[in-house]
């Protein structure tokens, strides 16, 4: 049973021809395309405006180099409550301090420590592809009855 479901993968994929294979590369398979320029990081330490309600905030600055692993969280350098003072940062979320069961804890939030898995550095590049999104507050606004 195996060797014939080894045999029937086999002539599956030789069977389609190489010129109908479509990759997300935009380039043939035995071709390596020269890749695109790294897009610059807006390094401006202005808050960037949120495009929808509860969107982690976004970061306004370079972390290049930051070490963000099991021992160390460069962020909470300057995003810490006791750091905030002569960093001028924002302080972190009070709900980065709480565990599953909205107790508080002293330290950072294990499930929290990773800041880089919700917020996310701001780049100066174009749209990949179209983007028809409406911000809450315009939707809203278009869809408001006219006031007289």
């Amino acid at each position: 049973m195996v060797a014939i479901l080894g045999l029937s993968f086999s002539v599956l994929a030789t069977s389609v021809p190489e010129d109908q294979i479509d990759t997300l590369r935009l380039a043939p398979i035995n071709i390596e395309p020269i890749p695109p320029a790294m897009q610059q990081v807006l390094n401006t330490d202005l808050k960037q405006m949120r495009n929808y309600p509860m969107q982690p905030p976004l970061i306004p600055h370079k972390i290049d180099g930051y070490q963000l692993d099991l021992k160390v969280n460069k962020c909470m350098q300057c995003h810490a409550r006791n750091s905030t003072g002569h960093s001028q940062a924002p302080m972190v979320s009070v709900t980065h301090y709480m565990d599953r069961d909205n107790n508080f804890l002293a330290e950072l939030s294990p499930r929290r420590y990773n800041c880089t898995q919700c917020h996310v550095i701001q780049l100066d590049a174009k749209l990949l592809v179209e983007n028809d999104f409406v911000d809450l507050d315009h939707l809203m606004d278009a869809t408001a009855p006219a006031k007289h």
